[in-house]
């Protein structure tokens, strides 16, 4: 499964905190920012994750998180 979010992550450090949270949820995944897109685009791919609880997680951290189709 891969899954894209637009998210408003603007920081290269605050992506990286981001992703550390992410990956210690989803261990096994491939997560990685598009930072330079102007969408922040945020990219995971793999299996045991739902794109809900991603949202959650990343709006948990108080960024926006908003699934593209």
């Amino acid at each position: 499964m891969v899954a894209v979010f637009k998210t408003n992550v603007k920081y290269q450090k605050k992506a990286e905190f981001v992703l550390l949270v992410l990956l210690a949820e989803f261990p096994n995944a491939k997560i990685n920012f598009d930072l330079e897109d102007c969408d922040k685009i945020l990219r995971i791919e793999g299996t045991g994750f739902s794109p809900k609880e991603v949202q959650r997680l990343v709006q948990n951290l108080n960024y926006t998180c908003e699934e593209l189709e």
